[in-house]
């Protein structure tokens, strides 16, 4: 038996197969090595009862996820799982980037391949290897036009009073605002990250109100612009976006895309029909 992993910074997927058998799906909290040691996520793993319960039976992992991109970050995933998993005797682990590319590039077709998530990606596949442009530094210093940046603007907008009387009066109704409650979750809590992103739901709710609809529009283009363009050839190849922040503002970043004379590719929230179909075979 195998499992095939999608993993962001908040949740996890775990799809099971017996051979090709696809036989359903579990889900753990994120599990991203770049922010959570080793026990940290045993335990978020073991946390599920009914993964714990295989954990012998599991002879192969395919993991796809965020934080997966350097030998030091793909050491502690493996070791995490290697604790878990006894008997498996066969460990794939890439970035998420190899999710998104199976799940939205069909037939291995080139194209730009965007995670608007928690946190942001974006990359090139030429239809054989999957090309970055900019390495990404993580929630801190990037993670662009995603749950991180929209949580972050959001914060920044009430701090420094420039968001709108009736949106603020929202906001402060929706969320504990109290600084010290906010730098807790920045400084001395787990996943910091996710805690930005958990304030897009709010974004999105309200997202007609002109002032979020500018947020969102100058978080898009500054992504277009850095990300995107970043490709000699993004002019002429579709622009797939994978994510619950690209999938919830789709009509928002297609608009933009049209604007920037790029092609709109498809957009998923999550790319597990893709990844079933590709294990299947």
């Amino acid at each position: 038996m195998k499992f095939v992993v999608d993993s962001g910074s908040t949740k996890a997927d775990w799809l099971l197969f017996n051979n090709k058998q696809y036989l359903g799906v579990y889900n753990t909290l994120g599990l991203n090595p770049e922010v959570l040691n080793t026990d940290v996520l045993v335990e978020r793993i073991l946390q599920n009862e009914e993964i714990a319960n295989l954990r012998t039976a599991i002879k192969e992992i395919y993991f796809y996820g965020s934080g997966c991109s350097t030998v030091h970050s793909k050491k502690v995933m493996r070791d995490a799982l290697e604790k878990v998993f006894e008997n498996a005797d066969f460990f794939e682990i890439l970035e998420d980037t190899y999710a998104a590319v199976y799940a939205t590039c069909h037939d291995l077709q080139p194209g730009i391949v965007c995670i608007n998530g928690t946190g942001s990606n974006c990359s090139f596949f030429n239809g054989k290897e999957v090309e970055q442009a900019v390495n990404s530094l993580g929630y801190l210093a990037m993670d662009d036009c995603s749950g991180v940046d929209f949580g972050r603007r959001l914060i920044r907008a009430h701090y420094f009073n420039t968001m709108p009387a009736d949106l603020k009066s929202k906001f402060e109704t929706a969320y504990n605002l109290n600084a010290d409650f906010i730098k807790k979750n920045f400084y001395k809590e787990p996943n910091p990250n996710a805690y930005l992103a958990s304030f897009l739901p709010f974004l999105i709710a309200n997202k007609d109100h002109d002032f979020l609809q500018a947020m969102i529009a100058d978080s898009f283009q500054f992504f277009v612009d850095h990300y995107i363009k970043q490709y000699p050839n993004h002019s002429n190849v579709p622009v797939h976006f994978i994510g619950s922040t690209a999938f919830l503002l789709q009509d928002e970043f297609k608009t933009i895309l049209k604007n920037n004379n790029l092609m709109a590719g498809v957009f998923y929230q999550k790319p597990l029909e893709g990844l079933i179909e590709l294990h299947q075979k």
